[in-house]
């Protein structure tokens, strides 16, 4: 028997949990307003409704709750309870659990639970993966993250180059201020109904949104805006480019992720892998025909110099919006070389993302996907037990 090569687990923290569970009894009234649906013959109650609320939190943090009949649903980024900041967060499923569980036992409400095993809806039949239900909780939305390092000064020539590859079916958006890249299946930085994924400037994005808030809340002087501003600093030193990835309820359920404790949660370090992966092609260092050649060369992709020139011409050709000569299969066969390199010729060339000067993983920018936590860093309660 042949052996199989798993994909390789990445490492990556959770940023966002939208979780919920039915339960088999009445759950307390936790709102001062609800409604309820009676049957007007009868006068039984038929269903009751809360509205969602929002659990304050520390640091304007916030996690909302909604009651709904037996259902509860829980949103929010279990990472950023009670902490300043959320540059590193929980790793695992069950650390975030049990920071929601926590907080509803301050309304009375019962926790979420593994799964112990699944069946099909009532009324139901087949097998797809909207027919299914666990005995437990059932995720309904989480974003994986992982910190990349890229090197001080390094992070808007990197997004410039992730911007020009594909994901899939996806087309890479850098937004016009260079600090955002988004991969979506039209290219316009709007997210699928499957999944949303992106790649950011940390260091820009603290500046825009944390400090403002540290300062609003705390004062300037504040030990708080003082740390805040210290992990700001710590991503601008490493050149620190957030990857996160949004797995929407319709993906997790067509992977079989939905239902907590009925799946191998390695899968979620390997879709991200995946996606971490999206630079491993940016491998040319100047747009000319003797180094597009070159490379094709030098990875094999060709085997004389004559194809090597003659796919080069291509790139060359794109680069101007000139037209491509031959027919489609032509097409087809110098793209997908080409493509091997980091250069889709099948998308608009944006002259804007194609500087002189290429991001090349551990050669021009040298890019490490795990960021040191420093010793000086306030960890979740959960990372400094584990620390």
């Amino acid at each position: 028997m042949g052996t199989f090569e798993r994909t390789p687990i990445a490492a990556f923290f959770i940023d966002w949990l939208t979780i919920s569970q039915e339960f088999d009894f009445d759950l307390p009234v936790v709102c001062d307003v609800f409604t309820l649906t009676i049957d007007a013959n009868t006068d039984e109650v038929l269903s009751t409704r809360q509205p969602r609320f929002k659990h304050e939190a520390s640091h304007s943090t916030s996690i909302t709750i909604h009651v709904q009949g037996r259902k509860i649903r829980v949103e929010g980024n279990p990472s950023r309870v009670g902490r300043l900041d959320n540059l590193f967060g929980f790793t695992t499923i069950e650390q975030c659990v049990s920071v929601y569980n926590a907080i509803l036992r301050e309304y009375g409400l019962p926790g979420f639970t593994r799964c112990t095993g699944s069946d099909l809806r009532q009324g139901q039949s087949g097998g797809s993966a909207g027919d299914w239900i666990g005995d437990g909780a059932k995720i309904e939305r989480i974003d994986l993250t992982t910190n990349v390092s890229v090197g001080e000064g390094n992070v808007l020539a990197y997004l410039r180059g992730v911007s020009s590859q594909r994901l899939g079916h996806s087309i890479g958006f850098l937004y016009p201020n260079g600090r955002t890249v988004s991969w979506t299946p039209k290219g316009n930085g709007k997210g699928g109904r499957l999944q949303y994924r992106k790649a950011y400037d940390k260091a820009f994005e603290m500046d825009a949104n944390l400090l403002p808030r540290m300062k609003r809340l705390y004062g300037d002087e504040s030990p708080e805006f003082q740390y805040a501003q210290r992990v700001r600093d710590y991503c601008a030193e490493h050149g620190v480019v957030r990857m996160e990835q949004e797995l929407k309820n319709e993906f997790l359920q067509r992977h079989h992720l939905a239902w907590w404790g009925l799946f191998d949660e390695r899968r979620f370090g390997e879709l991200h892998g995946e996606f971490l992966r999206v630079d491993e092609r940016l491998q040319v260092t100047a747009m000319d025909m003797m180094t597009i050649a070159d490379k094709l060369l030098e990875k094999g992709i060709v085997n004389s110099r004559q194809a090597a020139n003659s796919t080069a011409s291509w790139a060359i050709l794109w680069m101007h919006g000139s037209p491509f000569p031959g027919n489609q299969r032509s097409l087809g066969t110098h793209a997908a070389r080409l493509n091997k390199i980091g250069i889709n010729i099948r998308n608009a060339c944006d002259t804007s993302r194609f500087a002189p000067v290429f991001v090349r993983q551990c050669r021009e920018i040298t890019k490490s996907n795990v960021l040191a936590i420093p010793s000086w860093y306030q960890r979740a309660n959960h990372l400094q037990v584990a620390a």
